[in-house]
């Protein structure tokens, strides 16, 4: 097993390593958060457009479907029943009423979910979370010179070169 720059886990690494290392992260860090905001973004922007869709279909039915539908199905009721020729127009306007309610309420559960959609919301919320980490992180208080032992300032020379 090996650390994201190839150096076996437990080596000890200088601290160019470990800054390149930290900064590859963040950086992935960064895209991948850029990546979800755009996901979230198109997948609400999705869900606006069926909303917007439903109810420009809801609409063109009512109006371009009206004069064609309600002869047909007014002469269809009268033909069948014998009623009068008004009461089969008033029930062939009522059933493309009903459709056109049916295809708005459609309309209206996607603005719902759409306006629901906290993806952004979700992102800034996360990238606020992961900056207050960042900001928080300090380097480890390394003792003086003058404190360290003739090993330790050894061991450190070794281990940045």
């Amino acid at each position: 097993m090996s650390a994201p720059d190839g150096s076996p886990v437990g080596a000890e690494r200088s601290i160019g390593q470990l800054f390149a290392s930290a900064t590859t992260e963040l950086s992935a860090l960064v895209h991948d958060e850029i990546a979800l905001a755009k996901a979230q973004l198109k997948q609400d922007v999705k869900r606006g457009a069926t909303s917007g869709g439903a109810f420009t279909v809801a609409a063109a039915i009512l109006l371009f479907s009206l004069p064609m539908l309600n002869f047909a199905l007014a002469y269809g009721i009268r033909t069948w029943s014998g009623w009068n020729l008004a009461v089969c127009f008033l029930l062939s306007f009522a059933a493309n009423v009903l459709i056109a309610a049916v295809l708005a309420l459609i309309g209206v559960v996607f603005a719902k979910k759409a306006r629901k959609g906290r993806g952004p919301q979700k992102v800034a919320a996360s990238v606020k979370e992961t900056a207050g980490v960042l900001q928080k992180a300090r380097p480890h208080p390394r003792p003086a010179l003058e404190d360290r032992s003739p090993q330790t300032v050894e061991a450190v020379a070794r281990s940045s070169s």
